[in-house]
């Protein structure tokens, strides 16, 4: 007990060392941010009311951001449920081959989508093949972890009875562990899907396409009222969105009954959605793309830049890596704080239904925005930096851990909380003493896993001039510097690697 008691009191320490560390990093000044909070609403004000008239001109961009987000959400998650059997332990495949899977997963994994679209752009050409691409490499990466990670967490006795008398592994899997693990695979994907349409939002921004192109070009132009017009078509796609996640998700695990043939009907629906999309899409452009462009980057990759590496000041790789962490660590604490807020404000297990839904559509507002908008709003108020960082990853942390937050507080068991207030005791001290305690092996694991993304996701801010490792990268590749890219893109492997490491570690204490 008493050795339990001296490593939670280091690990507090180091908690509030590293806080104390990033805060110096980052340059953040709450009191100078609270003194200029009234730039918080210039761009805000510009942006709306939003150009009524420019709406028939963005009903195609949106339509194409939906149809690479479809197709590569499901290319991605066919394509993870084809090789996840391979890279789980319990199923005994070849160890070789699962060791050299999970190390391609974990690399891919560690670059956010609008950097594996940019890098797709130099093999593809411009335009919405590269960014499917980009997508459908994400929900690779992220879907095979999820799938294997509930494969060892299956029980697979069915699965070796079945090995024992002859059964191919392979088609063991799919007979015997497949359905045990169908619905959280579906779940995820349905999950990716939603993720994917936001993502898509901004990969125009590299050439990638879809609604991105314009909006980079309408921020370009200072045309904020059409900024404004983009973002609220992006909020209701992305009600839409949530909307149907959330019935096909009730649907899937068994909430929502509905007959074998209404399965099959949706089943149809869905592969029909995709093959259009997959059709519709634009071809590769490989007019420009050649032999001596790959090699030169697989070169940049295997003999990064050991000068820039070796920099130990402030435009260093190393001191780069630790202001993208700070900015990570920071932006999840204070993202995690509202987030849990709105999440007790949105549940319906605890609020009437109409304020539970007008909170709800605030979420899935905040969440709608693209990370570009938050870094110029806050880029107003602190100038450009890590600062501008942290408070961008913030507002972005919210719409993810709410979510998660929201779904762990409508599964707790709350007689205890209805108990106490049936006796008198006041909101506040009711959920501390009766929701807390049994939210908090959630929160902690939402609150890492919005960390883990963090980390890749502080490698783009550097786009808005955010801080962060991730305007070195975009212009080294754009320059064609591939041995400096090289050298970045080891470091976020490493970095995402550790940040997996001790988030594992600390969701088993």
């Amino acid at each position: 007990m008493k050795h339990r008691k001296i490593q939670k009191a280091a690990a507090v320490a180091v908690f509030v060392l590293f806080c104390v560390i990033a805060i110096r990093v980052t340059g953040c000044s709450f009191a100078d941010f609270w003194s200029r909070r009234a730039h918080l609403g210039d761009l805000i004000v510009k942006m709306f009311p939003p150009d009524a008239g420019y709406f028939a001109s963005i009903g195609k961009p949106i339509l194409v951001t939906i149809q690479m987000s479809v197709t590569g959400t499901a290319l991605g998650a066919v394509f993870a449920l084809l090789l996840a059997p391979f890279c789980a332990s319990n199923l005994e495949f070849s160890k070789g081959l699962r060791i050299i899977l999970r190390i391609v997963i974990q690399v891919l994994r560690s670059f956010p989508t609008l950097i594996l679209a940019l890098a797709a752009t130099f093999l593809f050409g411009l335009g919405t093949f590269a960014g499917t691409f980009a997508i459908t490499v994400y929900t690779f990466a992220v879907i095979t972890r999820l799938t294997y990670e509930d494969v060892e967490a299956s029980p697979v006795g069915a699965y070796r009875a079945a090995v024992l008398i002859g059964t191919n592994r392979y088609t063991a899997f799919f007979r015997t562990v497949l359905p045990e693990v169908l619905p959280s695979y579906l779940t995820n994907s349905l999950y990716l899907l939603e993720t994917n349409v936001r993502h898509s939002s901004i990969l125009g921004y590299v050439g990638a396409g879809g609604i991105g192109l314009l909006l980079n070009e309408k921020i370009s132009w200072r045309e904020y009222p059409r900024v404004g017009t983009i973002l609220v078509a992006l909020f209701v796609t992305v009600c839409f969105i949530e909307w149907l996640s959330t019935f096909l998700v009730s649907v899937v695990k068994g909430e929502r009954p509905v007959t074998a043939g209404t399965r099959r009907t949706i089943a149809l629906l869905f592969a029909l959605v995709f093959l259009i999309c997959t059709l519709m899409l634009d071809g590769p452009d490989l007019a420009h793309t050649s032999p001596k462009i790959v090699s030169n980057m697989a070169h940049g990759f295997i003999q990064p830049a050991w000068s820039f590496v070796s920099d130990l000041g402030s435009g260093g790789l190393l001191w780069l890596l630790l202001e993208t962490v700070c900015i990570a660590f920071l932006g999840t604490l204070l993202g995690a704080v509202p987030a849990l807020l709105l999440a007790l404000l949105n549940s319906t297990s605890l609020m009437k239904k109409l304020p539970a839904l007008l909170f709800r559509l605030l979420v899935m507002a905040i969440r709608s925005v693209p990370f570009i908008i938050y870094g110029l709003i806050f880029i107003r108020v602190t100038g450009a930096g890590a600062f501008a960082g942290v408070l961008t990853l913030a507002m972005c942390s919210i719409g993810l851990m709410t979510k998660r937050f929201t779904e762990a507080i409508d599964a707790l068991d709350l007689r205890a909380y209805r108990a106490l207030r049936q006796m008198g005791t006041s909101a506040l001290p009711a959920v501390t003493r009766a929701i807390f305690p049994q939210l908090w092996p959630v929160l902690l694991s939402s609150v890492l896993y919005r960390f883990d993304i963090n980390v890749r996701e502080a490698s783009v801010l550097g786009l808005v001039g955010a801080g962060g490792i991730g305007a070195v990268l975009i212009q080294a590749m754009n320059k064609y510097a591939w041995d400096t890219s090289g050298a970045i893109f080891w470091g976020m492997i490493l970095i995402v690697w550790v940040v997996d490491v001790v988030s594992g570690r600390l969701r088993k204490s």
